[in-house]
């Protein structure tokens, strides 16, 4: 499912036209991308989670020789599944 078939189906179940439905689509994903910039998570219950995961610097060990390695630090957008969406595309495994 693309952007276009996302905005025909969120039109279709509030009832609305694809301009308002683009409209809100393209405010959610604005305001998720400001707030996550920012630093805050943002989770939609049921849903996902939206955040940044910021990892410091280390040190490690090169697999192949054993080597030290120093590992710097890095910022990642992460989004984790929750319970609800899971349990409905898995069909409730748990």
């Amino acid at each position: 499912m693309n952007r276009r078939d996302l905005v025909t189906a969120i039109a279709e179940r509030t009832e609305s036209d694809k301009k308002t439905a683009d409209a809100f689509l393209a405010a959610f994903t604005e305001v998720v991308t400001e707030t996550v910039a920012a630093g805050d998570p943002v989770a939609i219950t049921g849903f996902a989670k939206f955040y940044r995961r910021e990892t410091t610097a280390r040190m490690g060990r090169n697999p192949a020789t054993g080597e030290p390695i120093k590992i710097p630090a890095k910022k990642a957008a992460k989004i984790t599944p929750l319970k609800g969406f899971k349990d409905a595309v898995l069909g409730g495994k748990k």
